[in-house]
């Protein structure tokens, strides 16, 4: 076969490739760098933890010894097909070049550097394995320990050292609220499906299996805001099956666990203005399928966004509120949800005791807005094919007016 013969589909396929690149490039809204971009919310190249950056450093091992070797490989190739090519019509039935096969040293050099690369991918990969597998020895007395509990579709914390009184460790839900600079070890367990919990700028995938006691450790190098998904297929809505962790310093951290240890926070009825708070809800408009429910804004400053979340909303209505606490009571949502202090104590969905201090709702997939939070509220099954709140709205035939819609936004909202 002559080597033109060869470039031919390569040069058509070349050429096919770069075409589909520049169409990408003229799409709507998109830069031909984000292509090349490696520092995405869920970049496993730029890290911020001492496990990610350990599983990556192993990672740049294996591609540079598999660099040199498709070079070297490369190399040969290109100069037996140049040395030896046909070059005229006599060349096509010419006899074999003399071959090289049986020759010890070729084969005895093949052996022993497919032996070293194996060495040089070895090594890294054990020492990564021993240093991911737990927390390193010095730091264990410091270490910091949590429960994280799949469910379909969202993520459980609890805090064991955390107790609150008469109401067992304190709980959180699909936002995971960690101290930055120290060590935390990371229970996992799963109540019906094999999970993988992921936290890619933190540590590597480890899957939550049933009936089978599960752990990893990450460290946030400081302060930050990072984003967790699962990451073993679990059903119809595991693509939306999100989290977030929050790392916070060491007094940020207390703070936040003083505010959670408390029950959740009511609004006197007296401090509403007659009328101010229900015009701010408009009705809901219509959204298309799979439309994205979190602002360019808060993609920007995600961890400025979380700390604003902490402060109750200006101006609540505190009539509207305890509307939307007692239909929040008479649609049958305590029997699944838990806030404390309000007579809720559901186990078998979040905790929402601090809802309003979160930046995301429906296990990381929605902003924590108004605007989400009524989205979701108005058709979760439309949101998150599948989920249990859907079935629980045709179980208990719950059925909400744009009036109650807006009443429960608002008591949610206040749980600060």
């Amino acid at each position: 076969m002559r080597f033109s013969s060869f470039l031919q589909p390569l040069a058509r396929w070349s050429g096919r490739a770069g075409l589909a690149l520049a169409g990408l490039a003229l799409l709507p809204g998109c830069k031909f760098y984000d292509i090349w971009r490696m520092d995405g919310h869920q970049s496993t190249l730029v890290v911020d933890g001492p496990v990610a950056r350990s599983q990556r450093d192993l990672f740049y091992v294996t591609c540079w010894v598999t660099l040199v070797i498709f070079i070297l490989v490369g190399a040969v190739l290109a100069y037996a097909t140049w040395k030896f090519k046909a070059r005229n019509a006599a060349d096509e039935h010419a006899e074999p070049p003399e071959q090289g096969h049986g020759n010890p040293l070729v084969e005895m050099g093949l052996i022993a550097g497919s032996v070293l690369a194996l060495v040089i991918i070895a090594y890294p990969t054990l020492t990564s394995l021993w240093y991911t597998y737990d927390v390193p020895t010095e730091e264990k007395k410091d270490a910091y320990e949590i429960t994280a509990t799949g469910y379909q579709w969202w993520f459980k914390f609890e805090y064991p050292h955390e107790q609150i009184n008469g109401a067992g460790a304190l709980t959180a839900s699909n936002e995971l609220v960690i101290p930055a600079g120290r060590a935390v070890r990371v229970n996992l367990r799963t109540v019906d499906v094999i999970h993988s919990f992921w936290i890619p700028k933190l540590a590597g995938k480890v899957d939550m299996i049933p009936n089978r006691a599960n752990f990893l450790w990450l460290k946030a190098d400081q302060p930050g805001y990072f984003w967790g998904q699962c990451a073993e297929y679990c059903g119809d809505s595991h693509a939306v099956m999100r989290f977030r962790v929050v790392a916070l310093g060491p007094k940020e951290f207390n703070e936040w666990l003083d505010s959670q240890l408390q029950g959740a926070r009511s609004v006197a009825v007296k401090t509403a203005a007659a009328g101010q708070a229900k015009a701010q809800f408009a009705a809901l408009r219509t959204f298309k399928t799979n439309e994205a429910g979190v602002t360019d804004k808060f993609e920007v400053a995600p961890l400025e966004a979380w700390r604003a979340k902490q402060f109750p909303e200006k101006n609540e209505d505190g009539a509207l509120i305890a509307q939307g606490k007692a239909l929040f009571t008479s649609k049958t949502c305590m029997a699944c949800h838990t806030i404390r202090g309000h007579g809720a104590v559901g186990v078998t969905a979040p905790d929402l005791t601090h809802l309003g201090s979160r930046t995301t709702i429906a296990a990381g997939l929605l902003e924590n807005n108004r605007e989400q939070l009524q989205r979701w509220i108005h058709n979760p099954a439309a949101v998150k094919p599948g989920n249990k709140m859907a079935k629980g709205y045709i179980d208990n035939k719950i059925s909400l007016t744009p009036e109650d819609e807006a009443a429960l936004v608002a008591y949610l909202e206040s749980l600060k």
